[in-house]
Parts: C-alpha cells; structure tokens; sequence
C-alpha cells in the first residue's frame, strides 16, 4: 500500500479505480440497508471492525514507496460481513487512512483495489470452494477460512499491486521481487495466524458476529 501521487501513470490509475468503483457500485447495491438500518448492534460491531482495520493498517514496513508490508485483515471481516460489507467497511478504513494523509487520494482506487477488493473477494472464493468441495467442519473453517484463506488473500493483494508497479514501468521486476515479492509468504503466516486467532475466539464467543458462520451446521450437528 501506500504508492504516491507520482508513481502510477493516469492510464493504470484509471483502469484500477474503475474496476474498484465498478465492484464497490455492485457491494452497495447487494447490502441489507434495511437490516443496518433496523440493527443497531450490527452498526457498531461495523464500526469498530472499520476502525480496528483502520488502526492496523497503520503498522507498516518497506523501504521504497509503494513496496510496504502490513496486515491486510479484510478476511476477517468477509467472513464475519460477508464480501459486500467487507468491501465497504475496507472503503471507509482506506478513507480514513487517506484523510489523515497516510494514504495517496490519486492512488484511491488502486490501493482499494489491491487490499480491499482482491483480498475480500479471494477470501470469499476460498469460502465457497471449501463449502462445496469439503464437509461443513468447525476445524475445516477455521484452518482453510480463515488461517488459510487470510494468507492466500494477503497474497494476492500484494501481488497484484507488485505486478501494477511493474506494470507501470515504476520499478524494474528485480526490484519489486528483492524489496517485496520475497517477503510476501513471510507475511503469509501471520496474516492468517492473526485472522485464525480472531475468528477463534468469535466462533467460540460470539458465533452470532459471524455471517458465514453457522453454528448449527458446523458444531450442533457434528
């Protein structure tokens, strides 16, 4: 994250905003207003988890701009809000980023799209594909969802905006690949060890924060 004002040309600036503007258009367009209007306990629980997501994506480290690593944590949030509120929840933690001036407003939508939409939508692919392919299994949705799925989603963001700058002709692919495309299994880890820990201890707690997560299927009729 993090790319400046001078680093993405106009062109790639506007493929990646309209393609984040188009599926966050299709996320505000699926959301439950009338349950969110209706449910203030949803309300604040999207709030915190906005501003939680907010406050780690400030804990960063990289050395050229644009080449940083950081928690990326939009797993959590698909599994608990599902794709569609995860993808606005992320908008609204990247707006607050770039209001405070960590993040670049001409870079918006490429930053949205690299760790907002690709890891939400990752993270929900790896849901249903192990719903469909795997028996509804406490452990089988914890380790593949979330341990799992938040490391394959953190991955595929930072590949993505890795292949953007090179793309770009903003750095050469050694570069990128030395400074950052190396580290990103080394994130790999943690990112899905720090969203298995918090799905745990949701799934054990408070099954009912959890959108995707049905305490029937996985645990009653086990």
């Amino acid at each position: 994250m993090n790319p400046g004002d001078e680093l993405f040309s106009g062109v790639w600036l506007g493929i990646t905003g309209f393609f984040y503007i188009a599926i966050l258009a299709l996320a505000l367009w699926r959301l439950p207003w009338g349950v969110l209007a209706r449910e203030r306990g949803i309300q604040h629980l999207l709030f915190g988890a906005t501003v939680a997501l907010m406050l780690m994506w400030t804990l960063r480290a990289g050395i050229s701009p644009g080449l940083s690593i950081h928690f990326v944590g939009m797993t959590t949030l698909t599994l608990m809000f599902g794709w569609d509120l995860a993808i606005c929840a992320g908008t609204a933690a990247l707006l607050g980023m770039t209001l405070i001036g960590r993040e670049s407003w001409s870079a918006f939508g490429a930053n949205g799209l690299c760790f907002v939409v690709i890891p939400a939508l990752v993270s929900y692919a790896v849901l249903r594909l192990v719903e469909w392919r795997l028996p509804r299994n406490f452990f089988v949705y914890l380790f593949l969802c979330a341990f799992v799925g938040g490391g394959v989603a953190a991955a595929a963001g930072g590949m993505t905006m890795g292949s953007l700058l090179w793309l770009s002709d903003v750095y050469p692919w050694s570069k990128i690949y030395h400074e950052y495309v190396r580290y990103l299994p080394l994130i790999m880890f943690p990112e899905g060890l720090l969203n298995g820990i918090i799905m745990t201890g949701m799934m054990v707690f408070h099954p009912d924060w959890i959108r995707t997560f049905d305490a029937r299927h996985y645990i009653d009729e086990q």
